[in-house]
């Protein structure tokens, strides 16, 4: 009996993995459809997470629209442009090319052009500032004569 009740306790946190069960449709092929589609589009809550594996719960009212916009009999893309006209484009994970978006698409690589110049820039300037600075013969033999020394001491 003790056995048996400490077997039951040392299974005790895998039950704790257990994740919740998500919304199914009725109909696996709209269900099929709808994480489909939802795979295209971000959760506004997790913004770096899909609508389909986002576990907010906004997301799975979306995920809930969705499928009733499926059922009405409506195109993914009369879906897509519906959440579109509610959210904006950053609903979208591959958001369209616009005159407001520029910025998004190519910010990073201007800020990193901009990085890069502003490294080759410094770098220039540090090696006109810093002087060569040579060493007078008689440095140059006091420096040989350490370095000799120093060899001998260690063999």
């Amino acid at each position: 009996m003790m056995r048996i009740l400490v077997l039951l306790l040392c299974l005790m946190p895998v039950f704790g993995y257990a994740g919740e069960a998500k919304d199914l449709a009725e109909d696996p092929v709209l269900e099929k459809r709808m994480i489909g589609l939802a795979e295209k589009l971000r959760c506004l809550v997790c913004q770096n997470e899909s609508l389909a594996s986002s576990h907010a719960e906004l997301a799975e009212d979306l995920r809930r629209e969705v499928r009733e916009q499926m059922k009405k009999d409506k195109t993914d893309q009369e879906i897509i442009d519906y959440l579109v006209a509610r959210y904006g484009d950053f609903v979208l994970y591959d958001p369209p090319m616009k005159n407001y978006t520029i910025l998004l698409w190519f910010g990073p690589f201007a800020l990193l052009l901009g990085g890069a110049g502003a490294l080759i820039y410094q770098l220039r300037k540090r090696r006109q500032t810093v002087p060569e600075i040579s060493l007078s013969v008689e440095a140059q033999q006091r420096a040989a004569a350490l370095l000799n020394q120093d060899k001998d001491n260690q063999a």
